[in-house]
């Protein structure tokens, strides 16, 4: 993990590798609870017995919920000290090159690709690789923006 003392030195990393999280295992639980909030209730994600005999071998999780999962996993990537507070302001070119099996343990990398300022502050992009061991491809590709207000 990388921790910054204040934007400043935010900044001043562009370009570099921020971090890499820990391990987190995507459960069954959390896809369910996740088609729950959604809506997307299809089997590939949420009927473990069906899915066994699907294209994917089993459940896998939502696209989107391994996306949400950046921001758990960003906190254990980099901190920027001197800010009251961050906002999550969007994502830019998000791809899912390969899914997520249930019980697959992932962490995501992280990379400073941009700092700008905006009125009060800096918006940071960072583009976060979420990978396992489990596929030579990555699973989620996003570059988040944050708005970082002093």
């Amino acid at each position: 993990m990388t921790s910054f003392a204040s934007l400043d030195e935010l900044t001043a990393a562009v370009g570099t590798e921020l971090g890499t999280s820990a391990w987190h295992t995507v459960t069954q639980e959390q896809v369910n609870l996740f088609a729950e909030a959604t809506g997307d209730h299809q089997w590939i994600h949420v009927d473990p017995e069906r899915a066994k005999e699907g294209p994917f071998g089993g459940p896998i999780a939502h696209g989107y919920l391994t996306l949400s999962l950046i921001p758990l996993l960003a906190k254990e990537c980099y901190s920027v000290g001197g800010v009251r507070m961050a906002v999550n302001y969007g994502s830019d070119k998000v791809r899912f090159p390969a899914p997520v099996p249930v019980g697959t343990p992932v962490r995501a990398t992280a990379e400073l690709l941009s700092v700008t300022e905006v009125p009060g502050g800096h918006q940071a992009v960072v583009r976060f690789t979420v990978s396992s061991e489990a596929s030579a491809k990555p699973h989620c590709v996003a570059e988040t923006i944050t708005r970082f207000y002093l």
